[in-house]
């Protein structure tokens, strides 16, 4: 299986990795869903960073997320919708695995940037497929779709 890190996805495809970004930083919470010990799906709210050529996940200590994380590094991430039925930018996902850093240096840069409370876990991520679904002119839903070593492909339904 490839990965790729979020500076290797922004290299390959700039314009789509802005608008992921933008559509992440339109709102602080996001939805993330881990697997729990039992295989099932668990959904939590989250918050999400994009430094230094990484996407983060930070957490509380403890958390059952950054549990679910540890045991199995799958996750799957959408960006918030906003209110109401309008998705300005589109609807916006990411699924990839979640790797728990514990470097001091790395945790410290990341506490400055962001200044969590402390204590917290912080997992660096590791990309398997970025997907956009948004309206064109009122008549296409169109799905973009990224995946690390291939170009995007688009798809248009009516």
């Amino acid at each position: 299986m490839n990965w790729a890190t979020w500076a290797a996805f922004s290299a390959a495809e700039p314009e789509l990795a802005k608008t992921v970004e933008e559509r992440f930083g339109a709102y602080t919470h996001h939805t993330l869903a881990t697997l729990r010990k039992d295989g099932s799906p668990r959904t939590t709210g989250l918050e999400v960073r994009f430094l230094n050529g990484e996407l983060w996940l930070g957490m509380m200590p403890g958390s059952l997320k950054a549990l679910d994380l540890r045991r199995d590094q799958r996750f799957a991430l959408q960006a918030n919708p906003g209110d109401g039925t309008g998705m300005g930018g589109g609807d916006v996902r990411i699924s990839g695995r979640a790797i728990e850093v514990d470097d001091p240096e790395t945790r410290a840069g990341y506490a400055k940037e962001v200044e969590p409370p402390e204590p917290f876990h912080l997992f660096r991520t590791e990309l398997m497929e970025v997907v956009r679904t948004y309206v064109e002119d009122d008549t296409y839903l169109v799905v973009q779709v990224w995946k690390p070593g291939e170009p995007v492909r688009t798809l248009k339904r009516t």
